[in-house]
């Protein structure tokens, strides 16, 4: 998932070097939601492996 959030954050920034506004908006956006779910999923995911 935190590749998939670099990848449209490389977009956004394509976009908006190349003037498409947005473009760039909405693949900051997408690649900000991915970044934050992958965090929250990797904080879950290493408390649930503390309690094995």
């Amino acid at each position: 998932m935190l590749r998939y959030a670099v990848i449209f954050f490389v977009i956004a920034l394509i976009a908006a070097v190349l003037g498409f506004s947005g473009v760039a908006g909405a693949a900051t956006n997408i690649a900000w939601i991915l970044f934050v779910v992958f965090v929250i999923l990797a904080i879950v995911s290493m408390l649930r492996g503390r309690r094995v």
